[in-house]
């Protein structure tokens, strides 16, 4: 019976390929929030409250240094701002790996 099961259970690579490309089908309409994080700084909040309009916060980035660009709070690649239009894009220079991004998840 157990040589019966085996024997059920042997799937070719092209089989695998096909499930595998069936389970990212299932997280294709998934919706993630992608965020481009410019720097960041810590206050004590005495500062904080002291905040006001023309307030300026020094950030721990250097100017030039490439953006982080974050799909749902995990790191997902680098980037750089650029002008789409009228409005702000991100250009992807770095990408993680894949199998190094779903181990922070």
């Amino acid at each position: 019976m157990a040589e019966i099961e085996q024997e059920n259970d042997v799937r070719t690579e092209g089989e695998q390929t096909d499930v595998g490309i069936d389970n990212l089908k299932v997280l294709e309409n998934i919706e993630v929030k992608l965020t481009v994080e410019v720097g960041a700084s810590q206050l004590k909040i005495r500062d904080l409250l002291r905040l006001n309009e023309g307030s300026v916060v020094e950030l721990e980035r250097l100017a030039g240094d490439p953006l982080d660009i974050l799909a749902n709070g995990v790191q997902i690649a680098r980037g750089e701002v650029v002008m789409v239009g009228e409005r702000f894009g991100v250009r992807f220079t770095e990408v993680a790996n894949p199998e190094d991004t779903v181990k922070k998840l």
